[in-house]
Parts: structure tokens; C-alpha cells; sequence
């Protein structure tokens, strides 16, 4: 079977053991020559080895947006465009309950658990160059998952109702204050401003960056969509998983991430608070459990409010 052709056996005895129970999925399965690798969030990722050598295949949760087949075009748009920094597509197969594509394996190491991240990270930044210089194509009128919109959503909509079921916690009075001074600040208004539309790949999580000195591969290609040079940039800096990495570091980068005059930069740090406020909001579900992270973003929040970071 070459790789490009679709295992139908294969994928009808995984569909037969979703409708049974979906966590039957999760187990190892070693007589469907599966092997389950992490970071899959909802979805389920395997190493299959297939007829023809081990590709990747990915079985896909199912709700509005139709994540098998972004995924796919995706791959398939950015190939086609001379970009080599990505898995390459080989198959999508539809289905209303369990859509499922394979693709190429990539190997490395993800860029946050390397001792030293920095020529990682200078790599990372030359391929978000080469995708903004491609054509949206048939993401012209498909926002990414994550965008200023989703986010500023969440904190001026949702969180605040989440605060209001918790008025005697000391910690409420602080969020609302937090929350009040990035509103005085004027970044929602900033971000509502038309900007030029670029191609994104909608998910910043540097674990998704694999390297493999000297080259640098991405995974999970899903949430693509368009956005804007200097969100997409802010919220690269500003993700969970770029913690570790020193302001100075990404400092020294802004110019190749397209943070080039005030207009960008003022984009730049509007986005930058709004995204750090928005991952505030979400680690306080989790504030007891993961309570030196919320402490780690709260403090961080309170710096970007108070400082320009650059």
C-alpha cells in the first residue's frame, strides 16, 4: 500500500471501536501496529506502521470547525507554497464521528525542554517569516483559533461572570483591578483597528516546534486560519510555554517577527497585554491546582500593565 492510499480496514476497525466505547482509543493498540504519541489535546495521534514505513496518523474530535480537513488544506496549501518546515500530507479521510488524516513523521526535540532554546527559537521566527509571506489561499476568510477576537471575548464576556461566583475571594478584587487597567489602556479599542491579513498557523505552543539542529519542524497544523503580524507575534512571546525563554531573547527578534515602526509596535503591545491578561483568566479556573503558574501569570500581568516591554 503505497502511502498516499487510504488504510480503509484499518480506519473501519478504529470507527468500530469509537461507536463501542471512544476511550477503547486511548488504550495501546499494537495489533493495529499503533503506537499513541502525546500532545494531542482532544484529538488522538499514532505512529502507524503502515506497508510502506511509519507515518502519522490523526483521528480528530468533530464540532463546527471541521478540524481533519483545516489540517489537511493546510499542510497541503503550505507544501504547495515551498514550505519544507512541515509534516506533508498524505491522506484526509471524512467522517461525521472519527474524520482522520496521515501525514509525514517529523522528529526532534520540542523547542521549551532544550537547555539552550535560542538558535531554536531564531529558527522558529524564520519560519513564521516564510508563512507570512505565503498567500492565504483558501484561509483568506477563516480566522485562526485563538484570535484577538476569541480572546478579548473571553476576557471582557466570560470572565467576568466566572469572577462573579467567587466576591468574597481576596483574589477577585485583584483580578477586577487587573482587568480594569488593561481596559483603561485602550487595547481593545487598539486591536479593533483594521489590520493586514497574514497566514498563521493559530497555534503558538512552542512544544509543537520540533528541533533538529540545524533545522526546525512544526506540528498541529488544525487551528489555521489568517490574523496579523503583530498579534500573532504577541502572542507567540506571550504563550503558556515561552516562560522560560528571557524577554531580552525575544526582544532581539521582534524585527524578524515584523515588529519594524510604531504602528506595529503599538499593535504589538496591545495584542501582547490582551493575551497575557487572557492567559490570566484561564489559569484562575486553576488558580488552587496550578497555583505557581497563576502566580507566575499574574505577576507577569501586572509588569506588561505597569511597563512597556519594549
Amino acid at each position: 500500500m503505497p502511502h498516499d492510499a487510504v488504510p480503509t480496514d484499518l480506519l473501519a476497525e478504529l470507527r468500530n471501536l469509537h461507536r463501542r466505547d471512544p476511550n477503547l482509543l486511548d488504550e495501546h493498540l499494537p495489533s493495529l501496529r499503533l503506537r499513541p504519541l502525546s500532545g494531542a489535546r482532544n484529538n488522538r495521534v499514532f505512529a502507524w506502521d503502515g506497508p510502506d514505513g511509519e507515518v502519522v496518523l490523526k483521528l480528530y474530535r468533530t464540532d463546527k470547525r471541521d478540524h481533519a480537513a483545516c489540517e489537511y488544506q493546510a499542510l497541503t496549501h503550505v507544501t504547495a507554497c515551498g514550505i519544507t518546515a512541515a509534516p506533508q500530507p498524505l491522506w484526509h479521510d471524512p467522517d461525521p464521528r472519527l474524520p482522520a488524516i496521515a501525514m509525514t513523521t517529523l522528529n526532534g526535540e520540542p523547542v521549551p525542554e532544550l537547555a539552550d532554546p535560542t538558535a531554536a527559537l531564531r529558527a522558529v521566527v524564520a519560519v513564521l517569516g516564510q508563512l507570512r509571506d505565503i498567500p492565504l489561499g483558501p484561509f483568506a476568510d477563516m480566522p485562526r483559533v485563538g484570535s484577538a477576537t476569541n480572546f478579548m471575548n473571553r476576557i471582557t464576556q466570560v470572565w467576568p461572570g466566572q469572577l462573579d461566583e467567587f466576591p468574597n475571594e481576596s483574589i477577585t478584587a485583584e483580578m477586577r483591578s487587573l482587568l480594569d487597567a488593561w481596559q483603561d489602556r485602550g487595547d481593545a479599542e487598539v486591536l479593533a483597528e483594521p489590520a493586514a491579513r497574514v497566514f498563521f498557523r493559530g497555534d503558538s505552543n512552542l512544544l509543537n516546534w520540533l528541533w533538529n539542529a540545524p533545522g526546525i519542524g512544526v506540528v498541529d497544523w488544525e487551528f489555521v486560519g489568517y490574523s496579523d503580524t503583530a498579534y500573532d507575534a504577541a502572542e507567540l512571546v506571550e504563550h503558556l510555554s515561552a516562560h522560560d525563554v528571557d524577554d531580552q531573547v525575544w526582544i532581539s527578534v521582534l524585527p524578524d517577527l515584523g515588529i519594524t515602526d510604531d504602528a506595529s509596535r503599538r499593535r504589538f503591545l496591545a495584542a501582547q497585554r490582551t493575551v497575557a491578561l487572557r492567559w490570566l483568566s484561564v489559569l484562575w479556573k486553576r488558580r488552587h491546582k496550578r497555583a505557581n503558574e497563576f502566580e507566575y501569570q499574574a505577576t507577569r500581568v501586572r509588569k506588561l500593565l505597569n511597563n512597556d516591554f519594549v
